[in-house]
């Protein structure tokens, strides 16, 4: 494809994303991923001085959630890279390695659990971390193109939970929400991908379970890292 036909491309998809900007909201309080977030939060900032832990918590985007808990007794930063905002560096899937067990009162991650190239070994890593009672919010994605690449491994329909918080997990579903609406336009002939258009995807995923007690470990058992499979490394944004 000559440089011509590529800058073309380019416009006619910028072209299509103005026209359908009247059917966009721009309330995003009515979005269940961002009205469960918010729910969380308030919930969070409800405790009386919350020991937090920050799964993810470099500061990539410039939206620090420290500041979010301005309540919070203890929280702590973790990142598998050094960065602003990192208190600890270490892998999620090692995660009370790094830090005391029945500790924490919040474990809390965003755009977070598709990097994770075992998420079932987190949520038990996050369940050795946590009080009894203690709260596990994770938002993520159902949707969403490529990214920080090649440690972009996951997708999360919000019916996936049940998977890894249920009570062999230690853990109590409270609420899992959709949100961030998208539409999505084939690029090919396929009859199925045709059809695609006809249907609204999810760009956001957030779901909020409870510590009810330890994980079943006469069941569940998973004594590898991702660096024990991965030749790679996260890659650093500049």
């Amino acid at each position: 494809m000559g440089k011509i036909s590529k800058e073309l491309r380019r416009f006619y998809f910028r072209l299509m994303n103005t026209l359908h900007a009247p059917y966009v909201s721009s309330n995003t309080d009515s979005d269940p991923f961002y009205a469960l977030t918010s729910k969380v939060t308030d919930l969070i900032n409800g405790l009386d001085r919350p020991k937090i832990l920050e799964v993810g918590s470099r500061n990539v985007t410039g939206d620090l959630k420290r500041g979010w808990f301005p309540n919070a007794g203890e929280y702590v930063g973790m990142d598998i890279l050094a960065g602003e905002n990192v208190d600890i560096v270490g892998d999620a899937h090692r995660l009370s390695e790094y830090v005391p067990a029945n500790h924490f009162d919040v474990v809390y991650s965003a755009s977070v659990f598709e990097h994770l190239l075992i998420p079932w070994k987190a949520a038990l890593e996050i369940n050795r971390v946590l009080k009894v009672g203690g709260y596990v919010f994770t938002a993520t994605h159902p949707m969403w193109p490529e990214h920080e690449m090649p440690w972009d491994f996951w997708r999360f329909p919000k019916t996936g939970f049940h998977s890894l918080f249920n009570e062999f997990t230690g853990f109590e579903l409270i609420e899992v929400a959709e949100g961030v609406p998208c539409k999505v336009y084939s690029l090919t002939n396929s009859p199925p991908a045709k059809r695609l258009h006809k249907h609204v995807v999810n760009g956001g995923v957030a779901c909020l379970a409870r510590k009810i007690g330890p994980y079943r470990e006469d069941l569940l058992k998973w004594d590898i890292s991702a660096t024990d499979v991965l030749e790679t490394m996260y890659p650093p944004k500049d």
